[in-house]
């Protein structure tokens, strides 16, 4: 049992290592397999000697369980907002009232760190263990968001002390935060979801920690940085500069580029110095933060009501420009979103000329009181999205009449619904023209039916001269219809012809995927058809059945339900039905039970060597077995590629075997 503890220890400490390397010092020194396959040893001995699990293990980030509320958490250190300042008089303004109160001959360091515009959230250690994580909420009260912290890879669930030792008790502040690529990304996720995307990665990752499925918070790539301090047992520095050293010898990561100056002059000349690095950073920052750097003179200093006197946020001015409101249009998406889009005088801003902006929903409209004619300010959120800041009343024109919701769609002209309680206003008309345009170049998608040559214009003049009406009339063209239409010669129109002809050979997933249901993207699309195996079966299925499936549900099974007995879209089933489409999911023929994965749920995780996720999933489909995306008690196999992550991780801390690709094929008699 000895030996056994000593190498639960070893792998430990060094797993804490490489995530210490990964996200304190940007120097990782081992591979994404290598870090796997240690993870896979840790999980292995701690199922096989559960006595000597502990919270702190790295294994035990990801929690499978649904939280029922967030839970409200008093703060022991109140959690302060900051003051801001706009300008160089300001901030020697606020190096005067420094001075005033500790001595003017009181010698002042300051410490400058990048503003990050996340979410704050505290973090309290236990003899070094993680055990509560809080947003700053009110101040003083804020919620219990520790499950979802956990999943996040930069915060260490336990703080190292090879260099430094732990007091029993810590708390440090922070910012969680998203990359802007992340952000992209992920936005991207959600509008294929069927869901409204956010404004900006301040909204998603907020949102996204106040989620009550860690499962979603693991996979929305959070970060975090350390900037502050708040129940302190024993405080190991006397300066705020030493503070962030024994902060990252403890694996928490800090801000880059940090600066201690001696003096305001200095930490002026890092303001101008920094407005040209944030541009650099991969993450939004609006400023900057600047600390008394003494523990000492912070406490001599204070704090009002609001906020402390020893700290104050530098705001670079956003580069705004005034411009004219000359129209809103609204855009209609393909699941009947109306999405409301500025169209403004020319204006150059951020290095490039901008003549539309999101306005986003109806709310945003109202709250900023837009008329048509007004001048209003335009900003580029971290200089990549035009967005309006505010309008000019002062400048209105006369009759300038007010911005109002659309009452009927701007395409079809049918009546819109607001839904209940949400800004979001929907064209209900599955006729729509737009919406038609907007479904099929989602129906046409690379990862639904792959018809690549039918393109935005292509689709813009089948629906406008009435040729497509619905998914069904594409697989009626000819050649003849499609060769007179512009820039379609002979050549081009066979072409199209011929992979609308080869999308027919689309599995029913991708068919699935390719409908447009609410909620219902390309994963949720192949739970469904590897669970019902055909049109048919789905258009007879119950809410209770939908449900019964694993990874469907409530919301996903009423949207599902919905589609398959709405007049409209089970028209549009039917019709693509007796043009011909109509893919059935089965398993290989012959008798299910004799099948070689008869019977058998298993988890694909990570990169294959000789096949896609989906298409291994497809041949495990065929060959008897069930296809789940998750790993539970249930699970019979996982199947591990490379980078295969917390599943892996989940398999072998439950005990369920795992296999290579390799394995599995060996399983079911194919060779490599």
């Amino acid at each position: 049992m000895a030996s056994v503890q000593q190498r639960l220890s070893q792998l430990r400490d060094e797993l804490h290592r490489h995530n210490r390397l990964y996200y304190v010092e940007s120097r990782p020194v081992v591979s994404d397999r290598e870090y796997d396959r240690l993870m896979a040893e840790l999980i292995e001995l701690e199922r096989q000697h559960p006595e000597l699990l502990t919270p702190d293990s790295p294994s035990q980030r990801v929690g499978g369980d649904l939280i029922d509320a967030l839970k409200p958490v008093h703060h022991s250190v109140p959690m302060m907002s900051i003051d801001n300042t706009y300008s160089e008089p300001e901030v020697r303004a606020f190096d005067e009232r420094v001075r005033r109160v500790l001595g003017a001959d009181e010698v002042v360091r300051y410490v400058l760190e990048p503003k990050i515009d996340g979410a704050s959230l505290s973090l309290r250690y236990e003899k070094g263990v993680l055990v509560l994580a809080a947003t700053r909420g009110r101040g003083n009260l804020g919620d219990d968001v520790t499950v979802n912290a956990r999943t996040i890879g930069a915060i260490p669930l336990r703080l190292d002390e090879m260099e430094h030792p732990v007091p029993p008790v810590v708390e440090v502040r922070g910012e969680v935060y998203m990359n802007n690529e992340d952000f992209q990304l992920v936005n991207r996720e959600i509008e294929a979801e069927g869901e409204p995307p956010y404004a900006n990665p301040r909204n998603l990752t907020s949102g996204t920690l106040r989620r009550l499925d860690p499962k979603i918070v693991a996979r929305r790539r959070l970060r975090f940085l350390t900037h502050g301090l708040g129940q302190i047992s024993s405080m190991p520095s006397q300066s705020y500069w030493d503070w962030l050293s024994i902060l990252r010898s403890w694996g928490l990561p800090v801000a880059s580029p940090a600066y201690r100056v001696e003096n305001i002059d200095q930490a002026i000349d890092k303001i101008h110095e920094f407005s040209q690095v944030r541009k650099t950073l991969p993450y939004m920052t609006d400023g900057v933060v600047i600390k008394v750097d003494s523990f000492a003179q912070r406490d001599q200093l204070g704090a009002t009501s609001k906020a402390p006197r020893w700290v104050v946020a530098f705001k670079y001015e956003t580069e705004q420009q005034p411009t004219i409101l000359n129209q809103v249009r609204w855009q209609v998406g393909k699941g009947g979103n109306l999405t409301p889009v500025a169209d403004l005088d020319p204006v150059f801003i951020g290095g490039v000329t901008v003549t539309h902006a999101t306005l986003h929903n109806i709310d945003q409209i109202k709250r900023l009181d837009l008329h048509l004619g007004d001048t209003v300010i335009l900003e580029r959120a971290g200089e990549v999205i035009p967005y309006i800041v505010e309008a000019l009343p002062d400048k209105r024109p006369a009759h300038a009449k007010p911005v109002a919701a659309p009452t009927h769609c701007p395409s079809c002209h049918s009546k819109v619904h607001q839904e209940p309680d949400t800004p979001y206003i929907r064209c209900v008309n599955p006729a729509c023209p737009d919406q038609l345009k907007e479904r099929l170049k989602w129906f046409a998608g690379r990862s639904q039916m792959d018809i690549q040559d039918l393109g935005e214009k292509l689709i813009d003049q089948l629906v406008g001269l009435g040729l497509v009406k619905n998914f069904a009339d594409l697989y009626r063209l000819s050649v003849e219809q499609l060769q007179g239409l512009d820039r379609m010669g002979l050549k081009s129109a066979q072409n199209v012809i011929a992979e609308i002809e080869l999308s027919r050979q689309q599995g029913l997933d991708r068919l699935l995927g390719g409908l447009g249901i609410r909620h219902v993207g390309n994963r949720v699309a192949y739970v469904l058809a590897s669970a019902f195996g055909s049109l048919d079966h789905l258009k007879q299925a119950t809410q209770a059945q939908l449900t019964g499936v694993d990874e469907i549900g409530p919301i996903i099974a009423d949207s599902v339900h919905d589609f398959f007995h709405n007049e409209a879209s089970l028209a549009v089933v039917e019709a693509l039905q007796k043009a011909g489409v109509d893919p059935k999911f089965q398993t290989r023929a012959g008798q299910a039970s004799e099948l070689p994965l008869a019977g058998q749920t298993i988890v694909v995780t990570g990169t294959m060597q000789h096949y896609t996720r989906d298409a291994i999933e497809r041949l495990i489909v065929e060959q008897g077995g069930k296809a789940s995306g998750s790993v539970s008690k249930k699970t019979d196999l996982v199947v591990a590629g490379e980078n295969a992550g917390s599943k892996l991780a989940k398999a072998q801390q439950l005990g369920v075997r795992v296999i290579s690709e390799k394995e599995l094929l060996a399983l079911i008699g194919q060779s490599v």
